[in-house]
């Protein structure tokens, strides 16, 4: 990114994960990589997503079931709008059913879901449960696969990067970066700036999950490598921070790349104060992980 590069005097680059197919692209598309393959492996015709009414992952999910031809429900916590919009409007597009559930918890939403399992299960459909984000081993070795595509990234352009910057929510994403990271002994940071959840719980996650995946190709993640900064989180989930809204408006206008006020603008909004504290160096390459923006911005 020429422009940014020139104005925080970095050298920024941007891997284009927003561009990766199925309902305007996004990071989940690569757990679906394995997740539909193990699904259908396993006979299954219908599978459960769990989310926000905006959720990205259960539009992308959506997506999938229809080009596979599966039956998507999805349990999402929000009240039912009169009339659908972003995300939601794009789950009914393609064909999924929707269950609203008024609660912030997870817990009853989580109940909910198994509710809804239960009642297909009974009416004779063979179920793929998902988690939210679908962050569970087999998803992250999405991002395992995509870290030896970044690997070959950085080769092919002869970059030594330092650090790689994400937006960091379910963990799915991260783990499959650090497991990654393991696997190859690649010596910068991957650092995953939440858009929600406490550090050290996102952490905990983030490991948890990476090394689950670790396990079924006989690695070990360390601890150490796991990199959470939860200080761009602003008042909580998709609430809108003045660092995110300036970063959003810098990289449109600079670069014609579109964040959103959910993921993207926050983790942008991080590498931008990284950039002007001196936490990444004059003399350092880093690059930014578009994982993909919620479309109700764009309304």
């Amino acid at each position: 990114m020429n422009a940014l590069s020139e104005m925080f005097e970095r050298n920024i680059y941007i891997k284009r994960d927003d561009m990766t197919g199925f309902a305007f692209g996004g990071n989940k598309t690569r757990k679906f990589d394995f997740l539909i393959a193990d699904a259908i492996e396993k006979g299954c015709n219908t599978i459960i997503g769990i989310g926000a009414n905006q959720s990205n992952f259960c539009r992308i999910l959506s997506g999938v079931g229809a080009k596979y031809g599966l039956s998507v429900h999805l349990v999402l916590n929000g009240t039912e709008p009169k009339k659908p919009t972003g995300n939601l409007l794009l789950d009914h597009l393609f064909g999924a059913t929707v269950h609203h559930i008024e609660t912030t918890d997870s817990e009853e939403r989580l109940e909910k879901a198994i509710e809804v399992r239960k009642n297909l299960e009974y009416a004779g459909k063979r179920v793929y449960f998902l988690p939210p984000g679908g962050s569970t081993s087999i998803g992250t070795l999405g991002y395992i696969a995509g870290w030896g595509e970044l690997m070959d990234d950085f080769e092919k352009n002869h970059l030594k990067v330092d650090k790689l910057f994400h937006a960091s929510s379910s963990a799915g994403t991260q783990a499959g970066l650090v497991a990654g990271q393991a696997i190859t002994g690649w010596p910068g940071q991957i650092i995953g700036i939440s858009v929600d959840v406490p550090k050290m719980e996102l952490k905990k996650n983030v490991h948890d999950l990476a090394q689950a995946a670790g396990d079924f190709l006989n690695i070990q993640v360390p601890r150490s490598i796991v990199t959470v900064d939860e200080n761009y989180i602003g008042k909580g989930y998709g609430k809108h921070t003045a660092l995110a809204e300036e970063a959003i408006e810098l990289f449109a206008r600079n670069e014609g790349v579109l964040l959103d006020h959910v993921y993207t603008g926050k983790a942008a909004s991080g590498l931008i104060d990284y950039c002007r504290s001196g936490k990444i160096g004059p003399d350092e390459t880093v690059v930014f992980l578009h994982t993909g923006g919620n479309i109700q911005l764009f309304e």
